[in-house]
Formats: C-alpha cells, sequence, structure tokens
C-alpha cells in the first residue's frame, strides 16, 4: 500500500491518499492538483515532486 500527503508538497493542504499502486497515487494526486490547486499544466517537476513523496503506507501490513 503506498499513500501520498498533498499537505508534503504544497503546505496546509490535508488531502491524502493510498492505493496498492504508486500509478493509482499518482493518478489521484494529479487529478487533485488540477481540481483543487487549479494546477492547470502538471509538468515533469510536479510528477516528481509528488513520485518522490510517496511513502509505503504507515500501517499497512
Amino acid at each position: 500500500m503506498k499513500e501520498f500527503h498533498c499537505g508534503s508538497l504544497v503546505p496546509g493542504c490535508e488531502w491524502h491518499t493510498r492505493a496498492n499502486e504508486e500509478a493509482e497515487v499518482m493518478r489521484r494526486a494529479v487529478e487533485h492538483m488540477r481540481e483543487i490547486h487549479g494546477e492547470t499544466i502538471i509538468r515533469e517537476t510536479m510528477i516528481e515532486a509528488i513520485r518522490s513523496r510517496i511513502q509505503k503506507a504507515r500501517d499497512a501490513a
């Protein structure tokens, strides 16, 4: 299980997601950036920043 906490990239944002696959976490994170933070263009640097903040879920067995 992988997870991403948006607040690690956008200070103050409480949104987070988790999924079994990193690709699904990325998809959800990009969708969140577009819908909530108004990012119309998702650059490679943004993808890299999100990817570097995806972690193994803390309570996953």
